[in-house]
């Protein structure tokens, strides 16, 4: 998939396309960044409060990108990758997880950008009516984003996989996600 956005009137262009194995290293660098640790809290994704440890691995990255019905979606702003999210497909209904916007970035539309490009692929390529996320509860800020881009709760919520290294160690006991779903 190839298209362009501007993320900021007047502002570069942004790229869209499907990652490849290549850019599994530039894709743990960018989501690391944009969840975990001091980098993380330059921008306002950060889950830095709420777990310690990973958000994910190397492993991980490798086997979304190749995954039969999915597709991780990275954008590009002057040939430098800004952004990405995995897109899964669930019949008429895809998931968009593992969203990540560079730290420096957020707040610049690129995210925005990102989701309506993600939505454009699962509709066009999977003629998905909907798509749905994971959020965790306790990012209200974020949710409210989501939110003012139609996703909404659904009234299912999951378990935070508390004791699974893999993706974070949990700093408090009350964590949980919230299922958001916007109609495509």
């Amino acid at each position: 998939m190839t298209g362009a956005a501007g993320a900021r009137a007047g502002g570069p262009r942004l790229s869209f396309r499907r990652a490849g194995p290549e850019d599994v290293t530039d894709l743990l660098a960018l989501v690391e960044s944009a969840y975990r640790g001091e980098e993380s809290r330059r921008g306002w994704t950060t889950e830095a409060d709420l777990l310690d440890g990973r958000r994910t691995d190397a492993g991980q990255l490798a086997e979304a990108v190749g995954a039969p019905g999915s597709v991780v979606l990275v954008a590009e702003r002057s040939g430098e990758l800004v952004g990405c999210c995995q897109l899964v497909g669930h019949g008429e209904r895809a998931e968009l997880g593992l969203f990540a916007v560079r730290p420096s970035l957020q707040g610049g539309g690129i995210g925005r950008a990102l989701v309506a490009a993600a939505e454009a692929l699962v509709h066009r390529e999977w003629s998905a009516r909907a798509m749905s996320m994971k959020v965790v509860a306790q990012r209200a800020e974020l949710l409210a984003w989501y939110g003012r881009l139609g996703y909404r709760p659904t009234g299912e919520s999951a378990p935070v996989p508390y004791g699974d290294e893999r993706f974070g160690v949990p700093r408090r006991a009350d964590l949980e996600f919230v299922v958001l779903e916007k109609a495509l």
